[in-house]
């Protein structure tokens, strides 16, 4: 079925799995990214790479003290972090090898150059890991919480990256944008799946599956 097709399930849960390749492949998916099991979670950071709320202060608690540690020696080594710009630690006690922390830009309204930084993080991220010869990597949706990206414009941002990060990667084969709850979902979701995929010679297949 084409993707611009299909119709997203409202009475259950559901992944959306983007086909890039064999095995290459992006999975959109309601979850809890500090219960997900990659080899890379990233964590949407702030500039200090200090722990804070949301996203990344779940990550630093689950993954406990480590986590911190790691990223104060980073901060004293180099200072902080500009938005676009990601670093990779240890996982600490999650289900990772290394949590790898991006920082996003803050919304200003659209206009003064936040998509091509958001790409920028997922691009970044992609690179770490590549380098670090990792097949899996698991985003948030990075900057949506309080930087104020606007979810709809963030999620042609995310995926997009993605999808061409993933086909010029050698070693990651497996890309998971974890959305924390069901309508975040449903707007990424919806991104890839009520328009055709852009025409870049290199077309994907959509495929939706339930839990």
């Amino acid at each position: 079925m084409s993707a611009y097709a299909m119709d997203l399930p409202r009475d259950k849960e559901y992944f959306v799995d983007l086909h890039i390749g064999d095995p290459e492949l992006v999975r959109l998916i309601r979850g809890d990214i500090t219960k997900y099991h990659a080899d890379a979670i990233v964590n949407a950071a702030n500039s200090q790479l200090l722990p804070g709320g949301g996203v990344c202060g779940a990550i630093h608690q689950a993954g406990g003290v480590a986590i911190a540690e790691e990223c104060a020696r980073i901060r004293s080594e180099r200072g902080p972090l500009s938005p676009g710009q990601a670093v990779a630690t240890t996982a600490g006690r999650l289900d990772a090898k290394f949590v790898i922390h991006a920082v996003g830009p803050v919304w200003q309204g659209g206009n003064d150059g936040e998509p091509e930084t958001l790409s920028g993080c997922y691009r970044e991220s992609m690179r770490i890991a590549d380098e670090l010869k990792l097949s899996s990597i698991a985003f948030p949706a990075i900057s949506t919480g309080i930087f104020g990206y606007p979810v709809e414009q963030a999620a042609w941002v995310a995926v997009s990256s993605v999808i061409e990060g993933l086909r010029f990667a050698k070693h990651l084969v497996f890309v998971s944008v974890v959305l924390f709850d069901k309508s975040s979902l449903d707007v990424f979701a919806s991104a890839k799946t009520s328009r055709r995929p852009p025409v870049s010679g290199n077309p994907y297949k959509v495929s939706i599956g339930t839990m």
